[in-house]
């Protein structure tokens, strides 16, 4: 269901984007597995160039349910142990798309070979590892270059996965994307901090309003 959201609902939603991509990757690397769904909603947004709301981008707002529920745990409990990873990798995805945004050419580049890679996107059911391997070449040739980069955890099992390694490319290479849409809409880091509770009530009632599935 489509709606207006005030500035604050679209910057969670945003944000929420971040967490789920983090969630997914250290899912993903942890246990080899992830839910199908999410990883679709997640890659779908990179392909989303002029969506004309923002629950759009990820293919309507229950496509990052998962994403407000990780929000919403991280910020209600910022200690607990079982989140840790999940909120390195969202705090690395916000400073990695600072940097990554300083960037001009290079954000060209990934934009032009986002569009080309997009028919892809098309045709999710039974092609998405196809299209993370092509986004995760995109990553590879682009913000793997930066000096900062992500360093992820996990099973060398599942980690030296070659199917695996190219899906969490290309969910940093998502969580980057939703980090710079929330950037974009006004968000900012401080506010992680000052504006906790605010954030954290706007994404549970965001997710309290979508269906149980």
């Amino acid at each position: 269901m489509n709606r207006d959201y005030s500035k604050l609902e679209q910057q969670t939603i945003a944000l929420a984007g971040v967490a789920q991509a983090a969630r997914l990757v250290d899912q993903l690397s942890r246990t080899g597995s992830y839910p199908v769904e999410f990883l679709e909603s997640s890659i779908h947004s990179l392909f989303e160039f002029d969506a004309d709301n923002i629950g759009a981008i990820y293919g309507g707002l229950a496509g990052v349910k998962l994403g407000l529920n990780n929000l919403s745990a991280i910020l209600a409990s910022r200690q607990a142990d079982e989140n840790s990873e999940i909120v390195r990798y969202v705090l690395n995805m916000l400073h990695l798309e600072r940097k990554f945004a300083a960037s001009t050419d290079m954000m060209s580049v990934v934009h032009s070979r986002l569009e080309h890679t997009s028919f892809k996107a098309e045709h999710f059911s039974g092609h998405v590892n196809d299209v993370c391997h092509s986004v995760s070449g995109i990553y590879q040739d682009t913000l793997s270059k930066l000096r900062f980069r992500i360093k992820v955890s996990g099973s060398a099992q599942h980690l030296q996965d070659g199917v695996n390694a190219d899906i969490i490319r290309a969910l940093l290479l998502a969580g980057i994307r939703s980090a710079f849409l929330w950037r974009q809409l006004g968000g900012r880091r401080w506010r992680l901090l000052f504006e906790r509770k605010r954030i954290l009530h706007t994404s549970q009632q965001l997710s309290r309003d979508l269906p149980v599935v």
